[in-house]
């Protein structure tokens, strides 16, 4: 059994896609953090943190033991999945004030809307849905931030008409609904910490405000993904047009990204996800290419071969050659001048 079937809050879970659920949201808060640093923990509910202002680091342990660092500024937000470990850190002196709303899932009724049926009419989302990720950092362009503002001034003013309906309740002692009435328009914009909502039934608006947010962030996710790979692209083109150039020297993997103005971490892991090979595996590629054509095109001697090539030991070179080629650069070179010797016209 994988995660997201471990998790019924998983917004990554299969029965999403093929039944008919619908969200239902367990918390939602306004809260301002400054030099605070949360435990590790895990719930069962897929959860959005949205900035405000400010700045604040969300840890991830990933499923390897590893751990995974989010620095998120003003605008921007990170959907953590159910059942991910994570923690909040907030500097002192730096407050960061977010939005939060957890949610899971609930089987929908006949004729409300379902996640199932919005990833059939949208593209984007079943993407979304289908592309498992513990967390995911996007930017807004303040869509999700109004949109999850409506949405849990929604929960607010349906939360206080349950409260007020079970006061009237328990003061007449009448089991049978009771209209809440209206709100004060002061205490509509008062937004309140609400954890363990227990209404199963959270409003048509809530599910309709729910489904426009979806929708934004599978969109955002897809723009955020189309720019990355292009930007990657840009990226290993720069790094490799920089080891076509310096082959002939030492480098290490530190000039590679100076040369790219990235960190060495950050795009040794783009340069592998991109050429499915590690930058170095790539140098060793472009370096045994060259030396297979000067053998090949040239009369260098072999013990100068490595020296073209930027393999400073000799014995290193004849390791790695033999190892790309299955040959030895001796052996190499005598394959190419055997095939193309041939015997004088006159003695045929």
């Amino acid at each position: 059994m994988n995660r997201t079937e471990s998790f019924s809050g998983s917004l990554f879970r299969e029965p999403l896609r093929t039944e008919d659920w619908g969200p239902q949201f367990f918390a939602y808060y306004y809260k301002q953090w400054d030099d605070y640093q949360m435990s590790y923990h895990t719930h069962n509910s897929t959860e959005i943190m949205y900035i405000i202002s400010g700045i604040c680091r969300v840890d991830v342990m990933m499923a390897d033991g590893s751990s995974e660092q989010a620095v998120l500024k003003k605008g921007q937000f990170i959907l953590l999945d159910a059942g991910v470990p994570h923690r909040l850190l907030v500097q002192d002196g730096v407050p960061c004030r977010m939005l939060n709303v957890e949610f899971g899932f609930t089987p929908a009724a006949p004729g409300q809307p379902s996640i199932r049926r919005l990833a059939l009419e949208e593209e984007a989302v079943h993407t979304f849905l289908t592309h498992t990720a513990p967390y995911l950092v996007l930017p807004d362009p303040e869509e999700v931030y109004y949109t999850m503002k409506s949405l849990v001034l929604e929960l607010d003013q349906r939360g206080m008409m349950e409260r007020r309906k079970g006061e009237k309740q328990k003061e007449t002692d009448i089991p049978a609904a009771v209209n809440p009435g209206v709100i004060p328009p002061h205490e509509r914009t008062l937004h309140r910490e609400a954890r363990n909502l227990t209404t199963p039934d959270q409003g048509t608006l809530v599910r309709t405000l729910f489904i426009q947010l979806l929708v934004r962030m599978a969109r955002l996710r897809g723009e955020m993904e189309r720019s990355m790979l292009d930007q990657t692209e840009v990226y290993v083109k720069r790094a490799v047009e920089f080891m076509y150039q310096n082959m002939d020297r030492s480098i290490q993997m530190k000039h590679i990204a100076a040369a790219v103005n990235l960190h060495p971490g950050y795009l040794h892991r783009l340069f592998r996800n991109y050429t499915q090979r590690t930058p170095t595996d790539y140098l060793t590629m472009l370096r045994m290419e060259k030396a297979k054509m000067l053998l090949q095109q040239t009369d260098i001697p072999i013990s100068e071969i490595s020296d073209y090539v930027g393999v400073g030991s000799r014995q290193y070179f004849h390791m790695l050659f033999k190892k790309y080629t299955g040959m030895t650069p001796v052996q190499f070179r005598g394959s190419i001048e055997r095939t193309q010797w041939r015997y004088p016209e006159e003695l045929e």
